[in-house]
């Protein structure tokens, strides 16, 4: 706050001025009987500190002193300014001439005692001042208000040297002494002490400030800063199934701990009071990239019945922040090729996450209880479409994935229509797309009922994709306009007939059926032979994606398959399961298969 009487900034928790030693924080009637109290020369105001907890403590506070000395300062320098008054009046009364000291050789001076021992003798010239002579004595009337400090850093008393007597100054070793009769040993004239009085002003000046920010500091952080418990104990613990820390710190049976940072007290029971502290405690409201680490400080004050509270030494440790899970469920890579303007990207997030799409808010798009969420991306044939994405989950740090989405540039434009779908259970899936109007149009793959009747005036074109095998299929179309380079779009769609019309078609995998699927492997793989695999899980042969080994004998021992996982359970090692799945390869001589459909019975 700032003081009222010299307009001195000083920390609100101060109690007087660290300027003119002036006290904050009291009403105006309070301020006016401490400023006739001083003028009278009496104490400075008392005053009772409270901590921030509202406890009051009439203790001696190191600030107490400092307050002290600048108020001392103040009235010292009251009364040197009402001394040096007196002095400049005493000087105006004076002649208009003054009697200024000259030199003399000793002989000249012997001579004179000799001639009059009984009568003190000065050798004396009258002239009038000089400006020279002005600036000595203004140099004269610094010296003469110099304040001094002792061994303890305390002011002694201000020292006044009355103006040296008329007569002639011999130098001596190392100092200066009158003639005649009155000579004795006295300060050196002003014009030979004039850098020793700028070094013994800058020394002051230094020591003084050296000494506030001493007693400062330890006022507020103690003679070695704050101190770290070595007797607590902390350790890693789970609270409500979250990370956490337990916090042991040494006490007396009957007092209790009070931890600032928590707002809480605990009792201290067989010598010591058990904090836990869940870790997101500390980083819940902080927003922005986290460390993987965070060094946290617990400070701890012994609270007593009579409820007094003493600082502890502080408690530190260091905690680990997770990151925000999230998993890519489509596309299957961070880069990818598409050939539309409209591709969705899938993501599964735990619920209730905040979701950032490029800077936008798509959290409201999470699905509250499984975490999945599909965005829907614009993509631009200029190259690379890139998509950040940025997920915090509660108790969490942030995380970020960046899937770029790759669309080549083209000379001629070709759009698939933005409702075009990437899975279908039918074997023919309608397809619109547009071009350049009067551009040349060629669908590369199995199709019909090509329709070109508005390509010359819009560019609009349809046809209807036929898809020969189950799983993966690739639509291509390819449009060419006279001399620019030809533009080629292909687009897969995900083609699995419905369960009851798949799974009828399913062969058993019996020992003669299992034999005659590794006899005619390459046959049954052509016409995508649907089989009911029976069994349990084996072991894990690869995770993304999910393939497992299984024994398909009645004894399940024996003739092993291995099974590609397309369906939407997720299989484990050691559980049972009824699994339809066709032909599609082999490994390790065994029959390869991709499951389209998982029943757990």
């Amino acid at each position: 706050m700032k003081c009222p009487e010299c307009g001195q900034w000083n920390r609100a928790s101060m109690p007087h001025c660290i300027q003119c030693g002036a006290p904050l924080n009291i009403d105006e009637a309070s301020r006016l009987q401490w400023k006739d109290k001083l003028k009278d020369g009496g104490p400075s105001t008392a005053y009772l500190r409270a901590d921030e907890f509202g406890q009051v403590d009439a203790t001696p506070d190191a600030r107490d002193s400092l307050a002290g000395e600048m108020q001392d300062l103040k009235k010292r320098k009251r009364e040197g300014a009402e001394r040096q008054s007196r002095l400049n009046e005493k000087k105006r009364e004076r002649s208009a001439s003054e009697v200024v000291v000259t030199e003399e050789p000793a002989s000249a001076i012997r001579s004179r005692r000799a001639r009059h021992d009984d009568v003190p003798q000065t050798a004396v010239r009258i002239q009038t001042s000089s400006r020279n002579d002005r600036a000595r004595r203004e140099e004269s009337e610094i010296w003469h208000k110099v304040r001094f400090m002792d061994e303890n850093g305390a002011f002694a008393e201000s020292r006044t040297y009355d103006p040296a007597p008329s007569g002639t100054y011999t130098q001596g070793t190392g100092s200066w002494h009158l003639a005649g009769p009155l000579g004795k040993q006295i300060a050196p004239p002003p014009e030979h002490k004039h850098v020793f009085l700028k070094v013994l002003l800058a020394v002051i000046l230094l020591s003084a400030i050296g000494a506030g920010g001493y007693f400062g500091y330890k006022a507020l952080a103690g003679d070695n800063g704050p101190a770290i418990n070595k007797d607590a104990i902390v350790t890693a613990s789970l609270m409500d199934d979250l990370a956490a820390h337990t916090v042991l710190i040494p006490g007396e049976d009957g007092t209790n701990i009070y931890i600032r940072e928590l707002h809480a007290s605990y009792p201290v029971i067989d010598g010591f009071a058990t904090i836990e502290v869940a870790d997101h405690t500390w980083y819940d409201n902080l927003e922005g990239a986290l460390d993987e680490t965070m060094d946290v400080t617990l400070t701890p004050f012994l609270k007593t019945a009579s409820g007094k509270q003493t600082p502890l030494d502080l408690v530190t440790y260091q905690i680990t922040i997770p990151l925000s899970p999230i998993t890519l469920e489509s596309p299957d890579a961070l880069r990818t090729t598409v050939s539309t303007t409209m591709s969705a990207i899938k993501i599964v997030v735990r619920p209730g996450s905040r979701v950032m799409v490029n800077d936008k808010d798509c959290s409201d798009t999470v699905n509250s209880e499984t975490g999945e969420m599909s965005y829907n991306a614009m993509v631009q044939p200029i190259g690379d479409n890139p998509y950040k994405i940025t997920v915090r989950s509660q108790y969490c740090r942030e995380n970020t994935l960046t899937i770029v989405l790759y669309r080549e540039k083209q000379e001629v434009p070709l759009d698939l229509s933005v409702g075009t779908y990437g899975t279908t259970d039918q074997k023919n899936m309608k397809v619109t797309a547009t071009t350049l109007p009067g551009a040349y149009v060629e669908v590369l793959t199995p199709h019909a009922d090509l329709n070109i009747t508005d390509l010359d005036s819009t560019g609009k074109f349809s046809f209807n994709a036929v898809f020969d095998h189950i799983g993966y299929n690739t639509i291509s179309i390819k449009a060419s306009y006279g001399n620019k380079k030809p533009s080629i779009v292909n687009h897969e769609v995900y083609y699995l007939p419905p369960a009851d019309e798949y799974t009828k078609k399913a062969w058993p995998l019996t020992a003669e059926g299992y034999s005659e699927l590794l006899n005619n492997l390459s046959v049954r793989i052509a016409n995508n032979q649907v089989y009911v695999v029976k069994g349990y899980v084996q072991y894990s042969v690869s995770d993304k994606p999910q393939r497992v080994v299984i024994n398909t004998s009645e004894d399940g021992k024996s003739q092993p398959v291995l099974v590609e996982n397309f369906t939407k359970i997720r299989w484990e090692v050691g559980k049972y399961y009824r699994i339809y799945a066709d032909a599609a390869s082999s490994y390790s001589s065994m029959p390869w298969l991709n499951a389209r459909y998982t029943y757990t019975k």
